[in-house]
């Protein structure tokens, strides 16, 4: 019951924050001191919504309330039924593990319930069956996992894990602070730390993820596209206003991620973002991915964007962290200890 009672606290906004957005026509963005469309604070992303479309849903973009109170009761039953395996192991320490034994830190951290009113079936808006397009012959792809190290070759471009523990160029992105897991560009809904933080001045705007605390400087004047041989893990971010929403396309990314779930290199992705205020505490975000050497056709997601009262703290990825330096070290052990059994 009490997982029920949190979960309808966590939607209940929804068929007022539904009103609002058919209402949105009448909302006049706010202008700061530059007559810009004011984007400034902090916003959250988090969301439960899926990235892609469960195929019963075909073309359809959004919930109806029958369908949304299902998904409602579906929750609860999964939230019941972890609460229940949780106490049982709380009351009995002694009971075998029903899962695997090497495990990530304890989801008390997880961010995955959205702020905003969201009753889409998916994010992905574009293919309109809101699926990924299907990757083009020879595409290379790499998924990796928090249980295992996943067989591979460097360079690794997913985040989380790893292909082998023989040195840090085999450990994940974000396991060597290199890359976020949500850091983006484009920002993706994940775990936790789903916050961004946007300043603007009359020529730029600057674009600060929580992690792993990038700051990433996008001009609004004209000025020489970057050299083609300049490569950037998050790219060169270049912007422009349309009407009241901030447009920002970035390209000259360097190939050593990704460039939308586990294919691709993202050498030739071109990125296009747009930023719209559509309420005092909402900002949609919305993203294509067009990269024609990797997916056979381009990708569009809407996200909703949550203005949030609180601050970005810095997200020293290193300052304390020895995770990658005990992962190492305990692959040594083992690695000794079974050249010992050997013998």
């Amino acid at each position: 019951m009490k997982s029920r009672f949190l979960l309808l606290l966590a939607v209940m906004p929804l068929s007022i924050g539904i009103s609002t957005a058919q209402s949105n026509g009448d909302y006049v963005t706010p202008r700061n001191e530059h007559g810009q469309p004011d984007l400034s604070g902090v916003w959250n992303f988090s969301s439960n919504t899926p990235m892609q479309r469960p195929e019963r849903f075909g073309t359809q973009e959004f919930l109806t309330p029958e369908q949304l109170e299902a998904e409602l009761e579906r929750q609860a039953s999964r939230a019941e039924a972890a609460d229940t395996r949780a106490a049982k192991r709380n009351t009995n320490p002694d009971l075998p593990p029903t899962g695997p034994k090497v495990l990530g830190y304890n989801d008390f951290w997880f961010e995955t319930q959205g702020l905003s009113e969201n009753v889409r079936t998916s994010h992905i808006v574009y293919p309109l069956n809101g699926r990924i397009p299907a990757a083009v012959e020879g595409a290379p792809e790499q998924r990796g996992n928090q249980i295992s190290d996943t067989p591979g070759e460097r360079p690794v471009r997913f985040t989380v894990g790893g292909i082998a523990k023989g040195g840090p160029e085999d450990r994940g992105l974000s396991e060597r602070c290199i890359v976020g897991f949500n850091a983006g560009p484009p920002f993706v809904p994940s775990l936790y730390n789903n916050n961004v933080q946007i300043f603007q001045n009359k020529d730029s705007a600057v674009i600060l993820t929580e992690m792993i605390h990038d700051a990433r400087i996008v001009p609004l004047i004209d000025r020489t596209p970057l050299d083609d041989n300049i490569r950037l893990w998050s790219g060169d971010s270049r912007g422009y206003w349309d009407g009241d929403t901030l447009v920002v396309e970035t390209r000259n990314f360097n190939g050593l991620r990704q460039v939308f779930g586990t294919i691709g290199t993202n050498y030739n992705m071109v990125l296009t973002e747009r930023f719209t205020r559509t309420a005092y505490d909402a900002v949609t975000y919305e993203f294509t991915v067009d990269d024609p050497t990797t997916f056979t056709d381009k990708i569009s997601v809407v996200v909703p964007m949550t203005k949030v009262a609180g601050q970005i703290y810095e997200y020293a990825c290193h300052e304390g962290n020895y995770g990658m330096a005990n992962t190492l070290r305990g692959a040594r052990v083992e690695e000794r200890m079974a050249s010992q059994a050997g013998n």
